[in-house]
């Protein structure tokens, strides 16, 4: 080493002021007459054999200055940051060590500082060293316990981007980035998509980074132990979202998958269609009816933004009846719940103006009938009970409802008495002490209004609307039936969405040969309106009348 060398002293890099650091350590290797060995590094040849003594010399001399540069290098940063080079020092083999060695430092210029903290030791305390020496993708990020928010580079990750949003970061050098935006960036996991909110856009970032204060404060728990970071639900704490390893440098990459904003788009309009399929109902609930595979043919459902219009006009509705009930059935049949609604102002194309339900108490199952005259009521009844014992093999032990007029006469009485079923009633004036009817019947009529509205089909399609929202109704969950849905714990067999089509979509509809002229048009222009339990076909209402 030249004596010069003894008499300068290497500047310290300690992970702060990088910029002047690189300064100084580019006037020291240009002094000691190395920095061109730092630039070009050294280029082994492919056979030394055939190398003359001169040029063997040569590559001896390079080798010398080499290690002599990787010293200097290595002596100028402080302990904490040593273990961090050192790793990919080892690496390393023969002519490159020392300009690789200082891009691996160069990288420690990227350590993030979390907004108006100041660490004296801050590159110490990450779980990462920013892009280490290891190039990384667009969807690798790390988790670092310092960074205040999530925070990428980059913008075509973005499903949602506010630019209006603007601030800045301190960096672990001391520079201050203006953060350019803030939004949501979609992924794809195992467990379907994960939306992650609250993201700052940074354009000068090296890397993508995962804030731990903001993950636990979204409700994340995180575990480090041995060599691994476990991340968990924030709803099921048990449920383990992620297992990250830790790698060289103490760092924890995470490799994400992102959801292009194409298929997140195309992901949310199919999440739309099923709610309409199924009658608008809930997000959540037709999240859990795939989750636990509850229906079959049924696409995974994800949760989407904004509101559904024909949602907000026909579920309006008043303070809630009182949850649960003092006593639950232990097997189909043994309680069934009944209420009439009615009178419809406008009589349905059968000329209706009442239906009435049946619900089982056990399984949930609800069935439909439609009436002209309260009178018809006991008719129905018996009707049902035939039907109902039938396919179960059971018998109606309790039946429960109001005290209306057609439900307590003497003959439904009389009926009851011979069929060895007891009749329960409400109180007079407390129909929500019926209350799961009236739920029931509450939440049939908020679908049906659903339907009607979003179509703006005219009122005398209520019944075709009310008896797509109870075929629905069974086919999706409840929080009474536990795993399943109400014609599974009915039936036994899990139900199929492949069939299922939006209430008064426009279709065609075959005209048979028999039916006309063999000139004429094969098909007529329709709207489906109801899916028939006994039928694989659906109700079709014309729309216009053949010539």
């Amino acid at each position: 080493m030249s004596s010069l060398a003894k008499q300068i002293s290497v500047p310290i890099f300690s992970g702060q002021n990088y910029d002047y650091w690189a300064i100084k350590m580019k006037t020291y290797f240009q002094s000691q007459k190395l920095w061109e060995i730092v630039e070009e590094g050294v280029t082994l040849p492919e056979d030394s054999s055939t190398s003359s003594s001169a040029e063997k010399g040569k590559l001896e001399n390079k080798k010398a200055k080499d290690s002599e540069a990787l010293y200097y290098i290595q002596t100028a940063v402080a302990d904490h940051i040593f273990p961090r080079i050192s790793v990919a020092t080892s690496q390393k083999k023969h002519g490159a060590f020392c300009k690789r060695n200082i891009k691996a430092v160069q990288r420690l210029k990227g350590n993030h500082q979390a907004n108006c903290i100041e660490e004296n030791n801050s590159s110490d305390q990450l779980f990462y060293t920013c892009n280490s020496v290891a190039e990384t993708g667009e969807a690798t990020w790390y988790i670092d316990s310092a960074a205040s928010n999530h925070m990428t580079y980059n913008k075509g990750a973005f499903q949602t981007l506010d630019e209006s949003f603007k601030t800045n970061v301190k960096l672990g050098d001391n520079h201050i980035v203006k953060v350019e935006g803030k939004g949501s960036v979609a992924i794809n996991t195992k467990k379907g998509t994960r939306i992650i909110n609250d993201v700052m856009y940074i354009p000068n970032l090296r890397t993508n980074l995962f804030s731990v204060g903001q993950m636990m404060e979204k409700g994340y728990t995180l575990h480090f132990g041995g060599d691994s970071c476990t991340i968990y639900d924030n709803k099921d704490k048990t449920l383990k979202i992620a297992e990250v390893r830790m790698k060289e440098h103490r760092c924890f990459p995470i490799h994400l998958q992102y959801m292009g904003r194409t298929a997140m788009k195309a992901q949310e309009d199919q999440s739309w269609l099923w709610h309409r399929r199924l009658g608008h109902f809930n997000f959540q609930g037709l999240k859990i009816l795939h989750q636990k595979k509850m229906m079959t043919d049924l696409p995974q459902i994800q949760a989407v933004e904004g509101a559904c219009e024909a949602c907000l006009q026909g579920k309006q509705h008043k303070k809630p009846f009182p949850s649960g009930t003092s006593w639950r059935a232990k097997a189909v049949l043994e309680l069934i719940h009944t209420d009439v609604c009615g009178p419809m102002r406008t009589p349905s194309h059968e000329q209706n103006r009442y239906f009435i339900l049946f619900i089982d108490d056990y399984s949930r199952m609800t069935w439909v009938y439609f009436m002209r005259e309260k009178s018809e009521v006991f008719k129905v009844f018996k009707k049902f009970k035939n039907l109902v014992e039938k396919q179960s093999g059971r018998s109606i032990k309790v039946l429960r409802s109001d005290r209306g007029k057609e439900y307590n006469n003497s003959e439904f009485d009389k009926f009851c008495e011979e069929e060895g079923i007891e009749h329960q009633t409400t109180v007079s004036y407390n129909p929500q002490q019926n209350g799961v009817s009236e739920r029931k019947n509450r939440t049939v009529m908020e679908m049906a209004r659903s339907m009607l509205q979003e179509k703006h089909l005219p009122k005398a399609f209520w019944a075709e609307a009310v008896y797509t929202a109870v075929y629905l109704l069974n086919r999706c969950p409840t929080k009474a039936v536990q795993n399943m849905t109400p014609i599974e714990a009915w039936s036994g067999k899990k139900p199929s969405a492949k069939h299922l089509r939006v209430f008064g979509s426009i279709c065609y509809v075959h005209i048979p040969t028999e039916k006309g002229i063999s000139w004429r048009r094969r098909q007529r222009k329709g709207s489906s309106s109801a899916t028939a339990h006994s039928q694989k076909l659906q109700n079709l209402q014309p729309k216009d009348q053949e010539n």
